[in-house]
């Protein structure tokens, strides 16, 4: 589980009240789809004390569990965190973005806005300071990333190809394997990333 310390100046959602939404969504889905706790864990690889921790809000859940457990209830990330809503359009606002990773020098991600799942995709922006880095163990299959780097340079890291995107350039990257982000040099580093995971038509029926 990856450590947090909320010490990121940029304006969003607090880690109690983003803890609260999760907690809230989290019970509300599971036992709307009659899934036992049991059963989530078993189906997300994510420990029954977690997932009881999360419902409890006594556990603040790296991105890595939140996705895990997104996936396991058919949902996105946006969805249990309160960003992702049905109509045509919604705004919003910017003290309710949440802020879902901050680094031990003050980096930070903040999930912007995204679509409801299991079909979705999510807008983010983080920032990185020299020496910061974020490591992913994959996403589902057929999760693609997007990044544009506004300032600084991010080294990607991705089923062994090294990518380094300077400043106003861009990147794609399939991620459904372990990657990581990183910033190795002197500058803050702050890029948006889009995240798109789709899947398939069924091949049942």
């Amino acid at each position: 589980m990856t450590k947090k310390v909320n010490i990121t100046t940029e304006p969003g959602a607090d880690v109690q009240k983003v803890s609260q939404a999760v907690s809230r969504k989290l019970k509300q889905e599971r036992q709307a789809q009659h899934i036992t706790l049991d059963e989530l864990s078993r189906r997300s690889g994510v420990s029954k004390g977690m997932v009881v921790e999360i419902e409890k809000c006594t556990a603040n859940p790296s991105i890595a569990i939140l996705c895990k457990i997104a996936a396991a209830l058919g949902l996105s990330v946006a969805d249990i965190v309160d960003v992702a809503d049905n109509p045509a359009a919604h705004l919003i606002r910017s003290q309710d973005i949440p802020i879902l990773w901050t680094g031990p020098l003050g980096g930070s991600a903040r999930l912007l806005a995204g679509t409801s799942g299991p079909n979705m995709i999510e807008l983010w922006r983080w920032e990185l300071y020299p020496g910061e880095r974020f490591v992913s163990l994959g996403h589902p299959p057929g999760t693609s990333e997007l990044f544009h780097v506004e300032t600084g340079v991010l080294h990607v890291e991705v089923g062994g190809i090294k990518l380094k995107v300077t400043k106003g350039c861009s990147a794609v990257a399939r991620t459904d394997v372990p990657h990581t982000y990183s910033n190795g040099g002197r500058s803050k580093l702050v890029f948006t990333m889009s995240v798109a995971e789709i899947h398939g038509p069924s091949s049942e029926g």
